[in-house]
């Protein structure tokens, strides 16, 4: 994209130099104009983001006297926790190792297969007496913690909320099934609160792991692979800059292509260690996708190129590759945050021949749709981050009002378009759901409904 593709705001990844006793030079920061496409490509890079805003582990001393603790004084760590579904279902959840032989890894060409995780997480029976599965495996989580906002001794992550590998729940019958793709640099569960919660009401949610496009991937045995794409960084030239946020959307569609071909086979042949019953509730005939950032941008590209995705969800991601020019015909629903309309979705928008919705969330930010959301202000006070730190970073909206909007959504749209419900907050603004802004197309003058 070129810079008339660029809106202001605070964001910026610059990295501070350091000091001599490592602490993080505040001055030095430049602050730097950032579009939606800007932020969705710096996702590796989330430290670098707080620190220039004040909010680091190096520096918490300086800002709260409970940050930190004094020589002699043992603080322990802040056990995160995630926010509960709001469904009638538990949860269960497996992983799986896909393989797709048919390429090579773009990213590592002398890997002689594209390699890559998926989770499913899926309406269960008798989780009780299971222990619940980790937000991040263990070590994916070491390499997360090392490297980024959340780290070991500061913070505790989280467990999810559904049993490993527990049976599926077999009576309400077969089940629509909705895909996740994450940022770029984040990982399968970078917004588990919005999974989690749409396989409690009953949904098959299958999240993906991007490898070397992900920030760190662990496979069985253990084995870890790391950040892998060419680094993107605020001096590489745009032409340069799209050419690989390109690559990397469509290695990511050719990951959910794969996803959904073992998928089927699961369903009409069975895969081994699979869950009791899992393959009898997946209905692939009813599969919709959303994603976070170049997760959103995936979803709309994976659409326009002819997969089998009813209907999707952009999570504030702007818009790459032919869906640009070509549109869509399927319903897509676009959710921006609190910033000026990103120029991508106003160019494709009377290219949307299906049902379409362009909305706002007032309040947010763009990581606002991800855990963060909800785990960073569970993590302020150790972390030394202020209110207003905090809210640079996921904007001044209340993070669980924040995330109940999110979550209704979401609900609304996929029962809309995969069970025929009615979805009243997806038709105009509302008393009851005001953050949600309906936006305006400036060029026409119309409400995009």
């Amino acid at each position: 994209m070129t810079t008339q593709h660029r809106c202001h705001d605070t964001h910026t990844t610059d990295v501070p130099p350091r000091q001599s006793d490592g602490t993080a030079a505040r001055t030095a920061v430049i602050r730097r104009p950032w579009t939606r496409r800007k932020l969705m490509t710096v996702g590796g890079t989330l430290v670098a983001a707080l620190t220039a805003a004040g909010i680091s582990p190096a520096t918490a001393s300086s800002t709260r006297r409970s940050a930190a603790p004094t020589p002699g004084e043992q603080v322990p760590p802040v056990r995160l926790v995630l926010p509960a579904p709001t469904g009638r279902h538990l949860i269960g959840t497996r992983s799986l190792r896909l393989v797709d032989r048919s390429r090579r890894d773009p990213w590592t060409p002398a890997r002689p297969a594209r390699e890559f995780m998926i989770q499913i997480w899926y309406p269960a029976v008798r989780v009780t007496g299971r222990p619940r599965a980790p937000w991040m495996t263990p070590a994916a989580a070491r390499h997360f913690q090392s490297s980024g906002l959340l780290p070991a001794g500061y913070v505790t992550l989280p467990d999810s909320h559904a049993g490993p590998d527990a049976p599926a729940q077999r009576a309400g019958g077969r089940r629509p099934v909705i895909l996740y793709s994450h940022g770029h640099g984040q990982h399968r569960s970078s917004s588990l609160s919005l999974v989690e919660d749409l396989a409690s009401h009953g949904y098959v949610v299958v999240t993906i792991d991007h490898t070397y496009d992900a920030g760190q991937v662990e496979f069985p045995g253990g084995r870890v692979e790391t950040y892998g794409m060419p680094e993107l960084s605020p001096a590489l030239p745009p032409a340069e800059e799209a050419r690989i946020v390109g690559k990397a959307v469509r290695v990511r569609v050719d990951d959910v292509r794969y996803t959904l071909t073992e998928l089927d086979r699961a369903v009409r042949y069975g895969t081994p260690g699979l869950p009791a019953g899992l393959r009898d509730i997946m209905d692939l005939s009813r599969t919709a996708m959303f994603g976070h950032s170049l997760g959103g941008a995936t979803t709309a590209e994976a659409m326009c190129a002819g997969l089998p995705i009813t209907a999707g969800v952009n999570l504030d991601g702007a818009l790459i590759g032919e869906v640009v020019t070509r549109g869509v015909g399927r319903p897509l629903l676009l959710v921006g945050a609190d910033r000026p309309d990103d120029t991508t979705w106003l160019d494709v928008w009377p290219r949307l021949r299906g049902w379409r919705r362009f909305v706002r969330l007032t309040g947010s930010e763009h990581f606002s749709f991800t855990d963060y959301e909800a785990l960073l202000p569970q993590a302020a006070a150790r972390l030394g981050a202020t209110p207003e730190q905090l809210a640079s970073f996921i904007g001044p909206l209340q993070w669980s009002r924040s995330l109940s909007v999110q979550r209704e959504v979401l609900a609304a749209f996929f029962g809309l378009h995969l069970r025929g419900h009615r979805a009243p907050v997806l038709d105009g603004p509302t008393a009851h759901c005001p953050e949600l802004v309906f936006r305006k197309d400036p060029r026409s003058g119309t409400a995009p409904q």
